[in-house]
């Protein structure tokens, strides 16, 4: 697969992120658990056939010196609005009209890079969507050249993007699919198989000391 697509992976300042999450690690680790997962989503991404360009948005200095260094694209939130004018920014601005283009959830540490080429090639010729595990939620919406992104992120953004005209897809990839919001998606994500960042970081704290990174 050519590696024509640009992914977009929007980051809130680690100190606001994932306040859901909290308690899941002790108070002064919850932002290492943030920044382990958004290391561990960009890795798979950047491991992808398909991506050619990781375009990570962000004002968190840690995240981008981070992110930086995995390869990624790091810029700064411009809008300083919201998930949706961050994602829109990154995708149809800074990436460009001309691209596939992909945005993604930053919390997807059991991401396997396999399942977002399979993903992308369905997306490939029509604006699409992928709801998280629970159905409610998107973990991706991707768009072919030509097209705006039109991001509906938010509570029932699978119904908003459906709505708006986005194909589901339906294909069987779990790690794609289960985003990380609670200490319940947490446990599940372990059992998928988390990614090297987040298994090092929950074995350290002696949480989780049969934590298999994914394959």
């Amino acid at each position: 697969m050519a590696l024509d697509w640009t992914a977009v992976i929007p980051v809130k300042r680690l100190t606001a992120a994932k306040s859901r999450l909290r308690g899941a690690v002790p108070a002064h680790r919850h932002a290492d658990l943030a920044l382990a997962m958004v290391r561990d989503t960009a890795t798979a991404v950047l491991g992808s056939d398909a991506v050619g360009e990781l375009v990570v948005v962000t004002d968190d200095p840690v995240v981008r010196e981070a992110l930086t260094g995995l390869g990624a694209r790091v810029v700064p939130d411009r809008p300083g609005a919201d998930l949706n004018g961050a994602m829109r920014y990154g995708a149809d601005e800074v990436a460009g009209l001309s691209r596939h283009r992909a945005v993604l959830a930053g919390d997807l540490p059991a991401l396997r890079p396999a399942h977002l080429d399979a993903a992308l090639r369905f997306a490939a010729e029509r604006r699409s969507f992928v709801a998280d595990a629970a159905g409610t939620g998107t973990v991706l919406l991707a768009v072919p050249p030509g097209q705006e992104l039109d991001p509906r992120f938010g509570i029932g953004s699978a119904t908003a993007h459906e709505r708006s005209g986005a194909r589901p897809l339906t294909g069987d990839w779990p790690g794609l699919r289960q985003d990380v919001d609670t200490p319940a998606d947490l446990a599940t994500v372990i059992a998928l198989g988390a990614g090297r960042h987040t298994c090092e970081l929950l074995r350290d704290l002696g949480l989780t000391p049969d934590c298999v990174p994914a394959a």
